[in-house]
């Protein structure tokens, strides 16, 4: 699925209008849910959470954080959903057994860095991963689900597209009201150009919440060896144009880009076709590692991955925010 246009539209447009009653349900129903109480983990529980439906840098930011805490010596453990996955029940995810049909790509991803946890109920998952000796629970979204207390959530905007429209869904991208949203959120961390005049349109409501910028860099050392010769691009990502302008700004002479929807499973047949766009321009196929998990097995050793890393304008600010957290539950 793809973002209609008008959800970017600064201006009131017909559908917009026509949608405003639904949007005004869909606001109702988020309010009243987060009314709710939730349990409150005897560990630190940090949310990479966002306001809008589609991809932000979540589990980007989620692996950072997580990376932070592990050179500290803190037994991290991660909490996901594990969207498009089969598994809905509390599991710990086991990258030589799970695939993404089972648990989600973004949980492989998480996997791959410390003892992920997937399932709709967050509160299942966080005791299972305490049982199981975590020290500090990090939440790969979640920022709407009032199940589990949240000691911080780090509410994340990206900056090229800001809120939208500024309306809740279906009318708009937001997953609730921005006021909402703006009220339960510790902080914010603005990934990339503001192209959207976030601060210009919401700086006052955020004050005097703190807000963090960073950026987002494909992995220098995935690229090495690209820069000599064509390459082909492919994503399917909530925005696969932040991929394909990343890989241009680094170096990477992309010849040819081709966005899929988000968590887009491939084909036998979109395989195909990508290998015949790398015949016809020479080029070497490239994607992001959330993508290689979700591609047929046989086409992967045909495929480089390029994955791409969180630069923070101020990293002191960041880990002050860890290190309280940890003063504050005696850790280390």
């Amino acid at each position: 699925m793809y973002a209609p246009r008008f959800w970017q539209n600064s201006n009131v447009t017909v559908l917009s209008q026509l949608l405003a009653p639904a949007s005004a349900f869909v606001a109702f129903c988020a309010a009243r849910r987060q009314k709710q109480s939730g349990w409150k983990a005897p560990v630190p529980v940090l949310c990479c959470g966002n306001i809008t439906v589609g991809g932000t840098g979540k589990t980007t930011v989620a692996l950072d954080i997580i990376q932070r805490l592990q050179k500290r010596g803190v037994a991290v453990h991660a909490l996901i959903r594990g969207y498009g996955g089969n598994v809905k029940n509390t599991t710990r995810v086991d990258t030589a057994r799970h695939t993404a049909q089972d648990v989600g790509d973004e949980a492989l991803l998480l996997a791959a860095k410390c003892l992920t946890w997937v399932g709709g109920d967050r509160v299942a998952s966080a005791k299972a991963a305490i049982q199981a000796g975590a020290q500090f629970l990090v939440m790969d979204d979640g920022f709407q689900n009032p199940g589990l207390s949240k000691d911080v959530s780090l509410v994340i905007i990206d900056g090229a597209v800001g809120l939208g429209n500024g309306s809740v869904l279906p009318a708009g991208p937001l997953r609730e009201t921005s006021q909402n949203a703006f009220e339960r959120a510790s902080a914010f961390l603005l990934v990339g150009e503001d192209q959207a005049g976030f601060i210009r349109h919401y700086g006052e409501q955020l004050s005097p919440k703190a807000v963090l910028r960073a950026d987002l860099q494909p992995i220098s050392a995935d690229i090495n060896g690209l820069k000599n010769s064509p390459c082909v691009a492919f994503a399917g990502l909530g925005r696969p144009s932040k991929f394909f302008d990343g890989l241009k700004k680094a170096g990477v002479r992309v010849v040819a880009a081709v966005a899929f929807p988000d968590h887009y499973f491939y084909k036998t047949k979109d395989m195909n076709k990508l290998l015949a766009l790398s015949t016809q321009y020479h080029g070497q196929l490239i994607t992001t590692p959330k993508d290689a998990a979700r591609l047929p097995p046989s086409t992967r050793a045909h495929i480089k991955t390029v994955g791409v890393g969180l630069e923070w304008e101020n990293s002191a600010e960041i880990e002050n925010m860890l290190s309280e957290l940890l003063t504050k539950y005696h850790i280390l």
